[in-house]
């Protein structure tokens, strides 16, 4: 039972936050400007481990647990739509008295950081989107298909084979990655078995986004781009004015854990960039 403590429970670093209703999951660590990194579907705050040892060096790294994942777990409204989860964010980080702070996500996470940039652009003192969603054609991972089925969904809210969760994650990562292991999968299979976090995985995969994707060229925030060159139907650097763009040649979806310094470094020398120029 050991190791189902680590994940399930909150670790000696974990902090908690009241934010609309919701008791936010969140660690804090480094000292520097506030960076503020955001996982995608099916993932948690762990995603960053490894990036975050590299850039707190540097920065005031904050990471949540996203509403529907890790300790933070199910909202009451069942409201995941991704400018929900904006509001959110904006509210997390107003809660904690960061008022500028620079955003990074992964998958779902970027989704919600340029609807922040949207929203909230006088927050914002960068942008990187790492192998981020939001665009209408972008392909729907099997895992999310499934709990589509209206004959499996409410299979799916009681049950989710570790099996499925171990292929979902080998599927999301690079032909060359070694980083799926049994830690790995316990850590996700725990996580999602936590109390109500099957459903509001559900709920999540079978709510209707709306597709903001044509205001993308609003965003006036310095963006980086980050992708994956397997990962499709992104095209951020091209829709939103002055975005960078750096392109892994055989990463997967889940770059910030397959290429933590990889990540780390791009991330690092860009806000350094960003905050040369505010100085200038």
């Amino acid at each position: 039972m050991s190791t189902w403590s680590t994940w399930s429970e909150p670790q000696p670093d974990s902090r908690f936050v009241e934010v609309d209703g919701l008791r936010i999951h969140y660690k804090r660590a480094g000292h520097g400007p506030a960076l503020v990194l955001l996982h995608g579907s099916a993932s948690s705050l762990q995603h960053f481990d490894r990036a975050t040892d590299l850039l707190s060096d540097s920065f005031d790294v904050i990471r949540p647990d996203l509403p529907a994942f890790g300790l933070t777990g199910p909202r009451k409204d069942r409201d995941y739509r991704v400018p929900a989860y904006a509001a959110t964010v904006a509210g997390f980080l107003e809660a904690l008295g960061v008022p500028r702070y620079a955003l990074a996500g992964n998958s779902l996470g970027g989704n919600i950081a340029w609807n922040v940039a949207l929203d909230h652009p006088e927050r914002l003192t960068g942008l990187v989107l790492v192998n981020a969603t939001g665009y209408p054609e972008k392909t729907v991972p099997a895992g999310m298909r499934l709990t589509r089925n209206p004959l499996v969904r409410p299979l799916l809210r009681r049950v989710m084979p570790r099996g499925a969760i171990e292929g979902s994650l080998r599927q999301s990562v690079g032909p060359y990655s070694q980083i799926v292991d049994d830690a790995m999968v316990d850590r996700a299979y725990q996580l999602m078995s936590r109390p109500g976090n099957r459903s509001a995985f559900v709920d999540f995969c079978n709510t209707d986004q709306p597709d903001r994707s044509a205001q993308l060229p609003r965003i006036t925030v310095p963006t980086l781009v980050l992708r994956s060159a397997s990962i499709d139907g992104q095209h951020f650097a091209r829709d939103i004015p002055g975005a960078q763009e750096l392109v892994h040649p055989h990463g997967g979806h889940l770059l910030p854990e397959e290429e933590p310094q990889w990540v780390a470094d791009a991330i690092a020398k860009f806000l350094g960039s960003c905050a040369d120029t505010t100085a200038n």
